[in-house]
């Protein structure tokens, strides 16, 4: 048992050796093995008011008392097996919306299948918080519940555990089961809130474009694109400029080389050598440079990623960013 396991206090460190021994799957199907259940609070009053009645009626011989105690006791036995029952079958499935920003949430939804009859009050949510998403789920149908999953810091996180739980149908009871995904969502540097502007160019790189944009046949001019011709690729087809002006236009290497930068870890390194500030700063850059239009490359940790633009090329330097020293 680790150092850190020994320092914590009992039911922390029995809590800990639970959830370590559950299997880690992104689908959970609840049975007689995998659900709990204990009377709430007020299911332990209304088993002192049974009892306090049961006495009163041996004592002053009232039949209507006897009749009374066991129709309560009777019908709080009926709502521990709803309650059971309520949980029982569910098949749950777990879908993470992919990266955020580190200090953001991201989305995690858990897809609930009911295999039988309707189920009511049914809840969710991380088994270390206090808030539950609710819902109900009807006849042989399902419903999709989003949970919102902190990410204090950047890199690989594993989602939390899960919990499942319900006090359906007179809160007596309360019966859970719980979940330990499987899944992971990286967290992407926090960009830097006030990061310098973009770095030079280095030395031997073309400057930023000085000629005129290539005309169009049309006499209309766009910057960096130029009119369709036979051989161009469907990648070099400049979609964007076609969905807005309705002309068919591709992408001019030419002009697309005089418009790329370099981003580097010597190029961002801060005042105190922090790691994770140059990493902010690089993925402050990377926005920078996207919404500008620019082909930026990345020279991160003895890898390269060559100057590209788009949204694709844009989420495969932030995930470098995000993953950079986790091996």
């Amino acid at each position: 048992m680790s150092s850190l396991t020994l320092g914590m206090q009992p039911g922390k460190r029995l809590t800990t050796w639970f959830e370590s021994r559950l299997p880690q799957a992104d689908q959970h199907q609840t049975g007689q093995r995998n659900i709990y259940i204990v009377p709430t609070v007020g299911g332990l009053f209304f088993a002192v008011v049974l009892l306090v009645l049961l006495v009163a009626s041996i004592n002053y011989q009232l039949s209507l008392g006897y009749a009374l105690t066991f129709l309560l006791a009777g019908s709080a036995l009926a709502s521990m097996h709803m309650t059971h029952g309520t949980l029982r079958g569910l098949q749950m499935h777990l879908h993470t919306s992919g990266p955020a920003f580190a200090g953001q949430h991201a989305d995690v939804d858990i897809t609930i299948s009911n295999p039988g009859a309707a189920r009511y009050g049914i809840g969710l949510g991380w088994r270390h918080g206090t808030e539950r998403a609710w819902t109900d789920l009807p006849a042989r149908g399902g419903h999709t519940v989003r949970l919102l999953m902190p990410l204090p810091r950047r890199g690989w996180q594993g989602v939390p555990t899960l919990v499942a739980e319900t006090r359906f149908p007179m809160g007596l009871f309360r019966a859970w089961t719980v979940w330990r995904p499987a899944a992971r969502v990286l967290a992407w540097p926090q960009p830097e809130p006030a990061a310098p502007p973009l770095p030079a160019r280095e030395a031997g790189e073309t400057s930023e474009v000085s000629r005129s944009p290539t005309p169009s046949s049309e006499g209309v001019a766009f910057d960096g694109v130029r009119p369709w011709r036979r051989g161009d690729t469907l990648r070099q087809v400049a979609w964007k400029k076609v969905a807005h002006t309705g002309q068919l236009v591709s992408r001019d290497r030419e002009a697309s080389a005089q418009r790329e930068l370099w981003l580097d870890e010597s190029a961002a390194r801060t005042h105190d050598g922090d790691p994770e500030r140059c990493l902010s700063r690089l993925t402050a850059w990377v926005l920078e440079a996207d919404r500008a239009g620019l082909a930026v490359g990345l020279r991160l940790g003895g890898r390269e990623w060559a100057p590209d633009a788009g949204e694709a090329h844009r989420r495969a330097l932030l995930n470098a960013l995000g993953s950079w020293g986790e091996g």
